[in-house]
């Protein structure tokens, strides 16, 4: 039997992580993951959903092009190769991540793990002694009754990446982060977009104007939402909505979040997904160097990013979360020369200050997954506003946009 420091159950963000983090210091870990490295986020989420978004994006913008003077006749895409690209893209990734956890000194078992008792894991009929375990065993697909799936007409955001073609029309339950980037590839190919949304606005969990902005954007780009309503009845490709509304659509898409995989055993501490907190590879990766390293990380101040175009961003409090005393400052992206060259002005900066300082961030713009960053580290350091407004941005940015809201308090 082998003796290790560390056993660790699962392969993605949050195991591979603490893995090499531990035996860095010298920890003797072994790691057991029964399908692909990587985890959710590699194989089945972030990467390749990135992947395709880009696609379908560049897509887009070459059927757009004439305003800049460029024509191109007959743009056509071929999914066969796009799904190729995809998957090239998530196996020279997968391959390198392997390479570094063996190099720092993690031995890899790929094999299903048992928890035999807390000092014990079984894998391939073999024992291993541990005197920890750490299980990091992420999440699955959230299913919803009467919609279960069936990998063919009801599917999940798994099934969704196994798509050989496209459909010619999709009806999307759900407005988070996967519903709607899947809203903006599927739109982007051409396909008949219709998503539906239990809650008063699309992507709930976003600030009240992000929402809107976002539902003013979707209706510019014909994709037809619900808001308030749900599935009620289907009846072949036929779908009823509780508000009656009725609906064709050869697949649907069944995007209500994930929810943790976790056996339950005697284990030294859960990390990811698995722990059925905040479901993001990041705060998975945090959440080990938290445990490897000590390094504490405030969970209230998570960036949540949404890709597509534009991309929207945001941290720290909601205007719906605030009160009288706070106030909210609003700069159009229209108001950058940047986005007039890159044609990309739809969207706006909005901050949530308090007594010079920021307290939330809501960003609706290309590269705002980058410059939610800037106001993160602000907000997590309690850097005043009128020390930012000494600094010097560069121009013509997207930045500077955070520089001229700031100027204006």
């Amino acid at each position: 039997m082998e003796n290790f420091d560390y056993g660790i159950i699962g392969g993605g963000p949050a195991g591979y992580t603490v893995g090499m983090m531990l035996a860095r210091q010298g920890k003797t870990v072994v790691l057991f993951e029964k399908d692909k490295m990587g985890g959710t986020c590699l194989n089945k989420g972030c990467i390749p959903t990135k992947s395709f978004l880009h696609a379908s994006d560049v897509y887009s913008q070459m059927k757009n092009m004439s305003s800049y003077g460029i024509y191109a006749d007959n743009i056509t895409f071929d999914f066969s190769k796009i799904i190729d690209n995809k998957n090239q893209t998530v196996e020279k990734i997968r391959k390198s991540l392997e390479l570094a956890v063996k190099n720092s000194g993690v031995k890899i078992i790929h094999a299903e793990a048992c928890v035999k008792d807390k000092n014990t894991v079984i894998a391939k009929d073999e024992e291993y002694s541990v005197k920890n375990i750490i299980l990091a065993t992420g999440s699955k697909p959230k299913e919803i009754k009467g919609l279960e799936f069936d990998g063919e007409f009801i599917l999940s955001s798994d099934d969704i990446l196994n798509l050989e073609e496209l459909p010619k029309s999709i009806l999307i339950v759900g407005s988070g982060a996967i519903g709607v980037e899947w809203a903006r590839i599927l739109s982007n190919f051409g396909v008949e977009v219709t998503l539906t949304e239990m809650a008063e606005h699309l992507i709930p969990l976003a600030d009240i104007e992000v929402s809107k902005r976002i539902e003013r954007i979707f209706k510019q780009k014909k994709i037809k939402f619900f808001l308030n309503d749900s599935i009620e009845k289907i009846e072949g490709q036929n779908i009823t909505l509780k508000s009656q509304n009725t609906i064709t659509a050869e697949k649907i898409l069944v995007a209500a979040g994930r929810i943790p995989v976790c056996p339950t055993c005697e284990c030294e501490s859960v990390l990811g997904d698995a722990c059925g907190e905040i479901q993001l590879a990041h705060y998975a990766i945090h959440q080990a160097k938290a445990k490897a390293l000590g390094i504490p990380f405030n969970k209230n101040l998570v960036p949540s990013v949404i890709y597509g175009e534009p991309e929207i961003a945001w941290v720290g409090l909601r205007e719906q979360d605030t009160d009288e005393t706070y106030k909210k400052s609003v700069l159009p992206i229209t108001a950058l020369g940047k986005a007039w060259c890159d044609n990309c002005t739809d969207g706006f900066i909005k901050l949530i200050t308090k007594d010079d300082k920021i307290y939330g961030a809501h960003i609706v713009s290309k590269e705002a997954s980058s410059l939610i960053h800037i106001l993160l580290t602000a907000i997590q350091n309690n850097v005043k506003v009128s020390d930012i407004q000494k600094m010097c941005f560069a121009h013509p940015t997207y930045a500077e946009g955070v520089f001229d809201l700031l100027i204006s308090l």
